[in-house]
């Protein structure tokens, strides 16, 4: 008889996480998601779910009612927005400036839509006019728009997008995992109809739930094509034939799930809902302006330090997420063996891009809980000496001491 070796308890090396997400999570998340397990109709849970809606909803300065969580990485909220959205045949309008872009407009084909896309260069972004003018020749059902493209570094301005919707009659929804926490996100203000996120950027968390708010008008939407489980559906429950075509992604069952009624869908997935909600709390905690600007001030840091190591940054910075910055690799040096010695040696991870990028730039981030001045610093230390050992000509401290004079400028009140 074959004996399968037990492996010991999991033992992660210690790792300062400094690209594009995950991040490391705030410690206090981490005690979060060690907490006993309850019922998932225990009264501790439900009451746990319906502050965590209320938590959610400072977190997207909304009024939504329909605030709460998918239970799934980032892509199962896109998945479920689009698809309990988008019936089989509806127009999609999906405006693409990197990577994630193409996968809003793959879920929307993948949910059966009529996709039609507008493209930019990586590293820019669209005029509302240039998005106004594609809805009015595609008079789509729902635009489908990243915020923050973590591949690009890109943050799409939202501001404007939410009135063009509206006047034309077209449901607004928003991609916004990788920038929500640590970019402003008005989803009321800006007229957003459902927006979702993940915890693994600027939240602070561990991947594995996807805060999603939802309009009244959303919310009428996916209430049209509801049908209740045979198991479990009551006499005059509705069954519209227009159903959604998931059942796990179907948002209509899943606000059943977390309203008064509390009809099962699926068992609450308990520890990441302590991890989401312990996520918001601190954020909250901190204040919402306060985590922005320390978002904006650990960015700036950044970017300062890679350019006074003499890097070129990718793309129009005048639209780049505070929270990640791309910096072309120096020529003469390898980019995954560089980004492989800062690991093995520093501890320390960047990430490497998609698609054309690929290879030609990194990708430093400085979000949630690695969004603070030591993190900053000794990255860019840790990477200086890197360079050096690949051959790559730079200032010494060079980083270093730019981010630190960002810093100093912002404790004297300069900036």
């Amino acid at each position: 008889m074959t004996v399968t070796p037990i492996p010991g308890p999991i033992d992660p090396p210690a790792r300062l996480l400094m690209g594009p997400g995950p991040i490391g999570a705030y410690p206090s998340v981490l005690r979060a998601m060690s907490a006993p397990l309850v019922g998932q109709y225990d009264p501790f849970m439900t009451h746990a779910m319906a502050e965590t809606q209320e938590l959610y909803r400072g977190v997207w300065n909304t009024r939504n009612d329909a605030t709460l969580l998918i239970d799934g990485t980032s892509r199962a909220g896109i998945e479920a927005a689009i698809v309990s959205l988008v019936r089989p045949g509806d127009r999609v309008l999906v405006p693409i400036f990197g990577r994630f872009g193409h996968l809003l407009a793959e879920i929307a084909e993948r949910a059966m839509a009529e996709v039609h896309t507008i493209e930019t260069d990586w590293g820019q972004v669209f005029p509302a006019s240039v998005i106004e003018e594609a809805i009015v020749r595609v008079r789509p059902t729902l635009l489908a728009l990243v915020q923050g493209d973590t591949s690009t570094t890109m943050l799409q301005p939202l501001e404007d997008i939410g009135e063009i919707c509206a006047r034309h009659g077209v449901l607004f929804y928003s991609d916004a995992t990788a920038s929500l926490g640590g970019n402003a996100f008005e989803a009321d203000g800006w007229g957003l109809d459902a927006a979702t996120a993940g915890l693994q950027k600027c939240l602070g968390g561990p991947s594995g739930s996807a805060p999603i708010t939802l309009s009244e008008r959303a919310v009428e939407v996916i209430s049209a094509r509801k049908k209740i489980e045979a198991g479990i559906r009551e006499p005059g429950d509705a069954s519209s034939p227009d159903f959604v075509r998931s059942n796990y992604f179907d948002v209509g069952m899943i606000l059943d799930y977390w309203g008064p009624r509390r009809l099962n869908h699926h068992t609450e997935a308990t520890s990441m809902l302590y991890a989401a909600r312990e996520c918001a709390r601190v954020l909250l905690l901190e204040g919402r302006d306060a985590v922005i600007a320390r978002h904006d001030l650990a960015g700036r840091a950044m970017l300062e330090g890679v350019r006074g190591l003499g890097l070129e940054v990718f793309g129009d910075v005048a639209h780049k997420m505070s929270n990640v910055v791309a910096v072309e690799i120096p020529e003469g040096v390898p980019g995954d063996a560089a980004r492989g010695a800062l690991l093995e040696d520093f501890g320390v991870e960047i990430g490497t891009s998609f698609g054309p990028l690929h290879g030609r730039v990194w990708r430093i981030g400085t979000m949630g809980y690695n969004a603070r001045k030591d993190a900053v610093l000794t990255t860019l230390a840790a990477l200086e000496a890197v360079l050096r050992r690949f051959g790559a000509s730079v200032p010494v401290s060079g980083g270093v001491e730019a981010a630190a004079g960002v810093y100093a400028a912002s404790d004297s009140g300069a900036v």
